[in-house]
């Protein structure tokens, strides 16, 4: 009788273990949900040079001060992003790395080449690393010249570092720290709706037509102005079927296992499960 309360109990205690490993594995890490969110852009080159081979997520400089070098430096020049100001790398680190490559693998032009970029300029995202110990997230970056206009192209590169608080990153959801890249580099609109131009399209014509039903009620009756001003709600809890009801079709949707995130043009809505967990 000892022997199978033994047994049963260390089957027991593994079967538990087995669980929880699983709901580990299962939950996706900082790092994969940033993969997720924002693609990494596929560069390529041949002999009249770089070219963007598949595009990645278009983001949007909301703030100046990103300094640059062309995509065929041998460097990169990091940015440092921390409670909301751009420090730009400084002039003395400039000039040392201009004259120690310009003098051992560069010309002189091209180590003097340098771009800032501006506010509204396009760029892709070229790698994201995360560094909870450090408090970190560092995003490399380069220019979408066809976005620019940019002649000749360059492809100027850079690398943002976002610093947090001291402790914060571990604790932070990937809500909260897409909220702080997003106020340096926002996902593009325009990368929204070429990304599913079809779905978005099927979202306005509903939006369109659902203008034209509640006009039409209003010059039936007097309620339609009444309906007009309601707002779509959103509760947690809410199926996938039942928020695709309310706001239409998304114009991304990330797949992260058992946690989905829906992205419209100016809300982010996750579920977990299949029901809403978080609005955003």
């Amino acid at each position: 009788m000892r022997r199978h309360r033994f047994t049963a109990a260390v089957l027991g205690l593994a079967l538990g273990c087995m669980i929880v490993a699983q709901a580990n594995a299962q939950a996706p890490t900082l790092q994969e949900q940033l993969a997720a969110q924002y693609k990494i852009v596929k560069m390529g080159s041949d002999t009249s040079g770089y070219s963007v081979v598949d595009p990645g997520t278009l983001l949007a400089i909301q703030k100046g001060g990103i300094l640059a070098v062309p995509y065929s430096d041998k460097t990169i020049l990091t940015t440092k992003y921390e409670g909301g100001a751009v420090h730009s790398p400084n002039g003395m680190m400039v000039t040392g790395r201009q004259k120690l490559f310009g003098h051992f693998s560069q010309t002189a032009s091209q180590a003097q080449t340098t771009h800032l970029f501006q506010s509204g300029d396009k760029v892709y995202p070229t790698k994201i690393d995360v560094n909870v110990d450090k408090d970190t997230v560092a995003m490399a970056i380069v220019a979408c010249d066809t976005c620019n206009k940019t002649d000749p192209p360059t492809y100027n590169k850079a690398q943002i570092l976002f610093q947090f608080p001291k402790g914060s990153l571990g604790k932070a959801s990937a809500g909260d720290v897409e909220d702080t890249i997003g106020q340096l580099l926002s996902i593009s609109d325009d990368s929204q709706q070429g990304g599913d131009q079809q779905g978005g399209g099927d979202q306005q014509g509903g939006q369109q037509q659902g203008a034209q039903q509640q006009g039409g009620q209003g010059q039936g009756g007097g309620s339609g102005p009444q309906q007009q001003a309601e707002p779509q709600t959103i509760q947690m809890g809410m199926t996938m079927d039942q928020v695709q009801g309310a706001l239409g079709q998304p114009a991304k949707v990330v797949n992260l296992g058992p946690k989905q995130i829906y992205v419209y043009k100016d809300l982010k809505v996750t579920f977990f499960g299949g029901k809403v967990v978080d609005v955003q």
